[in-house]
C-alpha cells in the first residue's frame, strides 16, 4: 500500500493541518532559551514548530561560552526546505548575528509573501553577554523593522537601538513611538528590566493605539529566556488565527504561568529557565 502524498499547503476537512510556526535564532545548548525554548513554547500553546538555526552557542545558565555562525546558504537552505514543503503560518525571528544572516530572512520573508512576523531583537543575554555584532543593527532595522508584525525588544534592546536609556515607565512612550519612527509597524516594549512590584509592558501601533500591560512581578532568579519565550509565544497565538492584540495578551498569560511555575526550581547554577511545559495543550491545533 503507498501513501499520497498531500497537495501543497492543503487545509481542509479531508486534509487537516496544524498550526505552523518557524523559529528562526540560535540554538541554546542549555536548552532555555533560544530555538529550544520557541519549540517548548510552540508545542505547550498546540503548534507545530520548526527551526531554521542562525548561530550555534556553547552556553549554560551561567552564561555564553562561544558563538559559531552558520553560513548564510544554509540558513536559506533551512528555511526554504520548510516553507516548500510543509508551510509557515507565522515566524519568530530571534538571534540575527551579522548582515547578511539579516538579508537572508528578510529575503526569504518577502519572497513568501509571509506576513505574521514577531521580531525579537535579541542584543544581549540574560548573562550580559553581547549576542549580536554592531554593524548588524542598521540593517536589522532598514530590513526587518518594516517586515515584522511586531518587534519585542526589552529596555536595554531598545535603548540600544535608539540611542538612549529608559530610565522609568514614562520613558516607554516616547521611546515605542522612537522606534516605529524607525520603521515598526507594532512594537511590545517589555518593562520587565524597570526596578518595582508591578512590571509594565506597553503595544504600540503606527495608528496611535497605546495599551498598558501590567502584571504583577513574579520572584525568580530563572529568567533565562523569558524574552524567546514570549515572542515565540505570540507567533504560536497568530498562527493560530488570533489579532496581535489578543495574541499578546495570550502569550503575556502563558508566559507568566511559566513563570511561576518554574520560580522554585533550580536548573543549573545561574539563570535558570521557565517551565514552559506547565500547561500543554491537550493536542495539537488544525486548522482548516
Amino acid at each position: 500500500m503507498t501513501t499520497q502524498p498531500l497537495p501543497h499547503g492543503s487545509a481542509s476537512p479531508r486534509f487537516p493541518r496544524y498550526a505552523r510556526v518557524l523559529s528562526i535564532a540560535g540554538s541554546d545548548s542549555g536548552g532555555g532559551a533560544g530555538i529550544q525554548a520557541d519549540l517548548k513554547t510552540f508545542s505547550a500553546l498546540g503548534c507545530y514548530g520548526m527551526t531554521a538555526i542562525t548561530a550555534i552557542t556553547a552556553q549554560n545558565t551561567l552564561g555564553v561560552r562561544g558563538i559559531h555562525g552558520v553560513p548564510p546558504e544554509m540558513l536559506q537552505a533551512q528555511i526554504d526546505a520548510v516553507v516548500q514543503d510543509i508551510g509557515v503560518d507565522a515566524i519568530k525571528i530571534g538571534m540575527l548575528h551579522a548582515p547578511e544572516i539579516v538579508q537572508v530572512v528578510a529575503d526569504a520573508i518577502r519572497r513568501y509573501g509571509i506576513a505574521n512576523v514577531v521580531l525579537d531583537p535579541v542584543m544581549v543575554a540574560t548573562s550580559g553577554d553581547k549576542l549580536i555584532h554592531d554593524e548588524t543593527v542598521a540593517v536589522l532595522v532598514r530590513e526587518l523593522f518594516p517586515l515584522a508584525s511586531v518587534i519585542t525588544p526589552n529596555l536595554d534592546e531598545a535603548g540600544w537601538l535608539i540611542g538612549r536609556k529608559i530610565a522609568d515607565v514614562a520613558d516607554m512612550a516616547s521611546a515605542a513611538q522612537a522606534l516605529l519612527d524607525m520603521g515598526a509597524q507594532q512594537v511590545l516594549l517589555k518593562g520587565g528590566h524597570l526596578p518595582g512590584d508591578w512590571v509594565v509592558d506597553l503595544l504600540a501601533g503606527r495608528d496611535g493605539a497605546r495599551q498598558e500591560l501590567g502584571s504583577q512581578r513574579i520572584p525568580t532568579h530563572n529568567g533565562h529566556g523569558t524574552g524567546c519565550t514570549l515572542s515565540s509565544a505570540i507567533a504560536a497565538y497568530l498562527a493560530r488565527g488570533l489579532p496581535l492584540p489578543a495574541a499578546v495578551e495570550s502569550a503575556r498569560s502563558y508566559i507568566l504561568g511559566a513563570i511561576a511555575a518554574g520560580a522554585e526550581v533550580y536548573t543549573g547554577r545561574g539563570h535558570g529557565p521557565l517551565n514552559h511545559g506547565f500547561a500543554p495543550q491537550a493536542q495539537l491545533v488544525f486548522t482548516g
